[in-house]
Order: structure tokens, then C-alpha cells, then sequence
């Protein structure tokens, strides 16, 4: 969601709005969901919102920058920061540019914009890695590698890397030193839903017999594991999310 000048909802710019009382109910059906949170740290309520979010057992906060139009950068921030280091909350924010909605401000989703939070102690989770787009003329895969030798709290996810505009990441992601037990998995649901995602997409990262047999997994979400795991990704990054989200 975004908000306006006054820190209530703008109805006029918002592309989707998913209320965190409706994710909270629907997660607690299962015993396999946990609760993650939405909040535009903008509201003239953020943090009462943060804290509320904390008591009903979320294990993150979610942003997409670009499309919620938040700066990571700004320092009007800090307090919000500063609480979610108190709760222990972790922020997963998308990085790199955003082509699932009519619009968005890529800008926002710089990598370089997260060091304020990683600064002030947040663990921070870069969605997709920045393997999208440019900021400054310097491709944002790159710009963000240095910032993992610099900030321990900064970790990132795997989802999205297997679509096909993004051939080749997962393993260049995976080589990459410098992101060594900082990887977690992710899905990017609903998008393996859609004709991005294939296991025969990546025939030149796994044998035409594994592509085969993954294909005919019929779980949209145990196929994503089964093709991430024959693609190199170790069992630690499957685990990652129990150190991260759970064991607070």
C-alpha cells in the first residue's frame, strides 16, 4: 500500500492492498504458515502497527520499495528501524526492478538504499538478489554483492531465480563466495504459477531425465524445491528460514 502526506492509505496509488488481518487469519489455518506483515513504515501509525504485528506472532516485515513507494534511505526512518531491531524483525525487501506491476518506481529498490537499515541493525533479506534492472548505470546484481562483505545482517532470497528472464543467476548466485550461507529460500509465489517458470527452461543447469521427472512433480511448490535443489542449492538454504524467521 501507499500512503499519503498525512500517513493514511492513498487509495489512488495503491496497486494492491492485502490487509495484515487477512494474512494473519489465513496463516493461522495451518500449522506449516507463519505470519509475515506488510507495513509502509510512512503511516502516521507504523510503529503502534510494528508492535501490534509483533504480538500476533509475525516473523517479518515485507516491503516492495518501488511499488509502495518507501525509500529505504531516509533517515525519517530510523525509529521504525530501531523498533524492528527491538522486536527482532527481519525486513524482506525486494530489490532490483519490478515488472509485475503497471508501474513502479525502481529507483527505490536500489540495493545501495539498504545500508541505513543494515546500519541501524536490522536483518535485512534482499529478495531476488537485485538480479534485475540497473540503478546509477551499474547492473544491481553487482552493486549489491560488495554489501554482503560489509554488513554480516544482510542475507538474501532465491526466488524468482529460476524464471526464465533470469537463466542463469541461481548458479552465479551460488557461486559467488561473498554469498555463502546468506542465501534463503524463496518461491516468488504466485509467480511459478505462470509460463516464467520451467523445468525446461534450465536444461543447461540440470540432465533432461531430472528436468523430466521434476516436471511431473504435480505440487507447483514441491516442484520449486525439487528444481532448486537439482540446480545446486545446498539443504542450508532450505534451513535458513528456521534461523531467520523462527528461532527469535
Amino acid at each position: 500500500m501507499v500512503v499519503d502526506e498525512n500517513g493514511h492509505l492513498d487509495k489512488t496509488q495503491t496497486q494492491v492492498y492485502v490487509p495484515n488481518d487477512y494474512v494473519l487469519r489465513e496463516t493461522r489455518r495451518y500449522d506449516n504458515l507463519l505470519y509475515g506483515a506488510s507495513i509502509n513504515p510512512y503511516r502516521h501509525d507504523a510503529i503502534e502497527r510494528l508492535e501490534k504485528a509483533a504480538r500476533q506472532g509475525a516473523v517479518l516485515v515485507k516491503w516492495i520499495p518501488s511499488i509502495m513507494q518507501i525509500d529505504p534511505s531516509d533517515k525519517k526512518l530510523i525509529p521504525f528501524y530501531q523498533k524492528m531491531v527491538e522486536l527482532k524483525l527481519p525486513l524482506l525487501t525486494h530489490t532490483g526492478m519490478e515488472k509485475s506491476f503497471s508501474h513502479a518506481r525502481d529507483e527505490l529498490a536500489d540495493p545501495k538504499r539498504l545500508a541505513l537499515p543494515l546500519e541501524t541493525g536490522v536483518t535485512v533479506i534482499a529478495a531476488h538478489i537485485a538480479t534485475t534492472g540497473e540503478s546509477e548505470g551499474e547492473d544491481n546484481f553487482e552493486r549489491i554483492l560488495p554489501l554482503f562483505r560489509q554488513y554480516p545482517n544482510l542475507y538474501a532470497d532465491i526466488s524468482s531465480l529460476t524464471q526464465i528472464n533470469k537463466r542463469g543467476f541461481l548458479t552465479k548466485a551460488l557461486a559467488a563466495q561473498v554469498l555463502e550461507n546468506r542465501l534463503v529460500y524463496g518461491t516468488d509465489w504466485p509467480l511459478q504459477f505462470f509460463p516464467l517458470v520451467s523445468t525446461w527452461f534450465n536444461l543447461n543447469e540440470i540432465s533432461f531425465s531430472e528436468a523430466k521427472s521434476i516436471s511431473q512433480i504435480d505440487n507447483q511448490w514441491d516442484r520449486d524445491v525439487a528444481l532448486k535443489y537439482s540446480m545446486g542449492a545446498s539443504k542450508e538454504i532450505f534451513y535458513k528460514g528456521n534461523e531467520l524467521f523462527i528461532q527469535k
